[in-house]
């Protein structure tokens, strides 16, 4: 089998979180796909071919999650002897300089990489993801803004510069962000619920009822969705006990919180109070 390099699939390349998210392996799993790593073998050849470099690379980025220095050090040894000139594994060295708070170290390493491809958009995510590590969100957004020019069609730079502005109170642009997001990709219902989340933080009645509506939208893409019918209970009863409301909309909406608080009653006693403390969770 001929030598080939492939990428390691990752659902979070500004802040890693997917990597630890898909990549939860314990000690002991980790190094049990180590061994892997060094006794597989096609054929007899001593190269790593294309089904063990992406374990490799795998195994490296749950290394790097689960703080296991001294494996680390050893795969990316492995993974730079078998592709010197690889950007791929240039990241995942800039990676583990991050994780030992060498960020001066990774910028070096990420533009070096930029020199050769200007528009290897994973190296530009690393040094955002930087910025964001050394606590300069306004740097960050900056340059988050700067790249969403040039690739406007990347959802997750949207998603995350939807969260600096969250951080920073301005809520506002975080909707414009989650706007984007929605009509890219307008069937996904944490997209809706986060967007109903923003609009209820901004207050004011206008912004109440397009939190409901959006909670509904949640709802209707994803009945399971506990953070959004809980939105949808909130948002309506606060609308319910607005002074500025006609008796009509005080009475929808009165009806819109009681068949919520229904509906969270009901999932409490069917699936239990932990697992849908668990759920919300995983829904942020």
């Amino acid at each position: 089998m001929a030598l080939t390099e492939t990428s390691l699939s990752s659902t979070n390349q500004l802040t890693g979180g997917g990597t630890r998210k898909t990549c939860r392996l314990y000690r002991s799993s980790t190094m049990l796909l180590g061994k892997k790593c060094v006794t597989n073998s096609v054929s007899g050849e001593k190269r790593i071919t294309g089904t063990v470099s992406r374990l490799w690379m795998s195994v490296k980025s749950c290394l790097m999650s689960t703080h296991l220095n001294w494996e680390m050090t050893s795969c990316l040894q492995e993974l730079k002897r078998q592709f010197p000139d690889s950007h791929r594994v240039k990241r995942l060295a800039g990676m583990r300089l991050e994780a030992l708070e060498r960020y001066e170290d990774a910028n070096k390493l990420y533009d070096s990489i930029l020199q050769d491809d200007p528009t290897n958009t994973a190296a530009r995510k690393r040094k955002i993801s930087i910025l964001r590590a050394q606590g300069k969100s306004s740097e960050a957004i900056r340059e988050l803004n700067e790249y969403l020019e040039q690739f406007v069609g990347d959802q997750e730079a949207w998603h995350e510069l939807s969260e600096l502005y969250i951080n920073e109170h301005d809520y506002a642009k975080a909707a414009f962000c989650l706007e984007e997001l929605m009509m890219t990709n307008p069937h996904n219902h944490l997209y809706c619920e986060q967007y109903a989340e923003v609009k209820y933080t901004q207050g004011g009645l206008e912004n109440l009822e397009l939190a409901r509506k959006y909670f509904a939208q949640a709802l209707k893409l994803n009945n399971r969705n506990m953070r959004a019918l809980f939105g949808l209970y909130m948002s309506a009863s606060h609308i319910a006990a607005s002074p500025k409301v006609s008796a009509k909309v005080k009475k929808d909406n009165m009806k819109y919180g009681a068949w919520a608080a229904s509906q969270i009653s009901r999932a409490y006693q069917v699936r239990g109070v932990h697992e849908l403390l668990v759920e919300m969770g995983s829904t942020t």
